[in-house]
């Protein structure tokens, strides 16, 4: 059995939990594993908490829609505003190469000269000068290659956003608890965000015994 539902609000913060009791009762209902159903109403709220924060389009009626549907294991909300849309992504800027100098002329190398220590004595003369060390002769010795010691990277901590702060951690929270996120732009409307969530079952859920 698949069902879907949508809710018109009110751009009022009000709104925020409104919009997540009403899915926590529907997939309690439902039957959904609460860990699941929980990590669904904290993306839910962040969702419709840019919606009331950024949907401003001059209008003091303007709203926002939350449509829910589950299809199978899958539930996939959208959150529709009626701002001005999401910005367009900025064009790359051209790299100017810059002009490649001509190359000087390459000059022969000079002839090496003979190096000189104890690697270029024969072999004779260290035999003749140095006892025998079971039936070897005498050489240098030379000490095994250590391998350079692993260089630990730091984490950047720039990457990750912070937590703590009132905004700026919306977008991040969705894409960690949801499964796909996608972000586009209503051709009438405004912004719409949109997840999908794989669900989990309890024993005996009344909308996998309705199916």
């Amino acid at each position: 059995m698949d069902i879907w539902w949508t809710l018109h609000l009110k751009r009022d913060p009000a709104s925020v939990p409104l919009a997540r009791r009403i899915l926590l009762g529907a997939m309690a209902t439902a039957g959904v594993d609460p860990q699941i159903a929980h990590d669904l109403g904290v993306a839910l709220s962040e969702a419709c908490a840019n919606a009331v924060e950024h949907g401003a389009c001059g209008r003091p009626d303007g709203g926002f829609q939350v449509t829910a549907s589950i299809c199978g294991d899958r539930l996939r909300i959208e959150v529709t505003d009626s701002g001005p849309g999401l910005p367009a992504a900025p064009a790359a800027p051209r790299v100017r190469r810059p002009a490649v100098p001509e190359a000087a002329p390459v000059r022969p190398a000079p002839h090496p000269r003979p190096r000189r220590g104890r690697a270029s004595v024969p072999a004779r003369v260290l035999t003749a000068h140095r006892p025998r060390r079971e039936g070897h002769p005498y050489d240098t010795h030379v000490l095994p290659h250590r391998p350079a010691a692993p260089t630990l990277r730091p984490v950047d901590l720039d990457t990750l956003p912070d937590l703590t702060a009132e905004s700026g951690r919306g977008l991040f929270l969705i894409h960690a608890l949801t499964d796909h996120v996608q972000l586009r732009n209503h051709p009438l409307r405004g912004a719409i965000v949109s997840f999908d969530k794989i669900l989990k079952w309890q024993d005996g859920a009344l909308l996998r015994a309705a199916s």
